[in-house]
């Protein structure tokens, strides 16, 4: 499917980031939405959200409420993005930031953040299809030399670089049909067949609360428990709150919204996306049925729900199960690259390194810059630990979050100035990766985890929303500071009316290079 999307609604001009990279900006609701839930609802949610709860408990339903915090805040933003875009021809977060602020530093800044939070997420998604093949026993045994035992890794891997290189964006939305429906399919055969074998719910939760109340890692406190206590209420929701508003910052979920067609395709989409957090609840309960079901995880719970499927099921529904998951990674790692490439070719190649690219060139160097986006996170999967990898994606929504202030706050108003915003994305991305530095876990000395005391509130929370509140702060006090300064700002090529444009509207020109797209107003 991945190679026939190359002929799926080709356009004659295909030579091109429109095509390419955002699909021709042809999709509608359906397409878009199994677009989005196929880039947004991973492998490694798949994986990770019941491992954390197998390791944690409740503490691992935050993904719940963040995912569904996030719909109405896109909902005010994600339909102007979508039309100014439209309106200029842009194709990246940082093509917009560029236009609205007149600053190709501050471009740079989001166009590099974007592309380093973006490699370990594409890590993760191998890390994910390694889980699968490590419980079918693919591949050899750890005494096995690294090629042998690589080797379906690197098969899947060869398969999503060409199929990507030689569809773009077409082949994922094409995949993430099949993709959404094998895990709809097994999440509801899962949520009703296991807890009938397991003896029920209430058998599942007492099992789980047992386990949960057994000492853990950290010495002389429990391993978890069933419902977040007094102490973790601020992690809790901080981590929540933060994650929401981080995710709709990262260049691929930026990339599968503007391949919609309208701007109603997106809130259309806002208010049935929905129905994936309701399918992530559930998906979590599986973390409580593998602890029920004495799930041997081998010291690594990344293996608890691919281990219960072939534990509970019989082999050929496992099958069916581990297919979702493999087939779970390649749709958002094939999204990943391709954002990852679009703001290489746009916000490096062509703002500095290339200024007069032509369609043609920009689309090759897009192409063979997601074949090295994909080739860095095999090699950060098959040399670094696990764990590290995790941490690093921890890490990545911690400096994605500093981006928000230049790209939603631009979407409603001019008043930020360019430097100020360089500036608090300088503070937060530094003061967030310093605190992640120092914080330590039982098995590493630094990026331990995402969260730490709140200076001046003493409580713990996540620490990429302190950082981001410190950005803003900065950003407000130095925009101040430099306006009273009478400090030059940068050239607005946007005008009010392109934050309402729709496909239809006359004067519309998506087909012109953002240089060209808009005089500017300079409001």
């Amino acid at each position: 499917m991945g190679f026939l999307a190359a002929r799926w609604r080709k356009a004659e001009e295909s030579a091109n980031l429109d095509e390419w990279g955002l699909g021709g900006r042809s999709f509608g609701t359906w397409v878009t939405w199994f677009l989005l839930g196929g880039d947004l609802y991973t492998a490694y949610t798949f994986v990770a959200v019941p491992a954390a709860i197998y390791a944690a408990g409740a503490a691992g339903f935050f993904a719940v409420p963040y995912t569904i915090l996030v719909y109405p805040l896109i909902f005010t933003f994600l339909p102007r993005l979508w039309s100014v875009s439209h309106k200029h021809g842009y194709v990246t977060t940082s093509d917009f930031v560029r236009g609205r602020f007149g600053s190709k530093g501050l471009s740079l800044a989001v166009a590099l953040t974007g592309i380093l939070a973006t490699m370990p997420y594409i890590a993760l998604q191998l890390v994910g299809i390694q889980a699968v093949l490590d419980v079918m026993g693919i591949g050899g045994g750890e005494n096995t030399n690294w090629f042998v035992k690589d080797l379906p890794l690197l098969i899947a891997f060869a398969v999503l670089a060409a199929y990507t290189y030689s569809s773009g964006l077409r082949a994922p939305a094409l995949i993430a049909f099949v993709k959404d429906g094998l895990i709809y399919l097994v999440i509801a055969v899962a949520i009703i067949y296991i807890p009938i074998k397991l003896g029920g719910f209430d058998a599942i939760f007492d099992a789980a609360g047992k386990a949960f109340a057994q000492p853990g890692a950290v010495p002389g406190k429990p391993r978890g428990a069933l419902t977040t206590g007094p102490n973790a209420q601020w992690a809790y929701a901080t981590l929540a709150l933060g994650s929401a508003l981080a995710l709709f910052m990262y260049p691929h979920s930026i990339t599968a919204t503007l391949s919609s067609r309208s701007r109603n395709v997106i809130r259309r989409n806002t208010t049935i996306l929905p129905l994936y957090s309701l399918m992530l609840g559930l998906l979590a309960l599986l973390g409580f049925m593998a602890i029920k079901a004495g799930t041997d995880i081998q010291g690594n719970p990344q293996l608890a729900i691919p281990q219960l499927f072939e534990d509970m099921f019989p082999s050929w529904f496992s099958g069916v199960a581990f297919a979702a998951i493999g087939i779970g990674a390649l749709v958002p790692a094939a999204i990943m690259s391709i954002a990852a490439a679009n703001l290489f070719t746009r916000n490096v190649y062509k703002d500095f390194l290339k200024q007069d690219a032509t369609p043609e060139q920009e689309h090759k160097v897009a192409k063979l810059v997601s074949l090295l986006v994909k080739v860095g996170a095999l090699v950060f999967v098959l040399t670094m630990d696990k764990t590290v990898a995790i941490n690093f994606q921890l890490l990545g929504g911690i400096w994605i979050l500093q981006t928000m202030p230049s790209l939603v706050g631009g979407l409603f108003t001019r008043w930020f100035h360019r430097w100020a915003l360089l500036t608090g994305w300088a503070v937060g991305m530094l003061y967030g990766t310093l605190a992640a530095y120092g914080v330590a876990s039982p098995t590493q000395a630094h990026f331990g985890g995402s969260s730490k005391e709140i200076p001046g509130i003493g409580e713990i929370g996540y620490i990429g929303l302190t950082a981001f509140v410190l950005n803003v702060v900065v950003t407000v006090v130095l925009t101040f500071a430099l306006k009273a300064a009478k400090v030059p700002d940068g050239v607005d090529e946007t005008s009010p009316a392109d934050y309402t444009a729709d496909a239809g509207d006359a004067g519309v020109t998506a087909d012109l290079p953002p240089a060209t797209a808009g005089a500017p107003t300079g409001h």
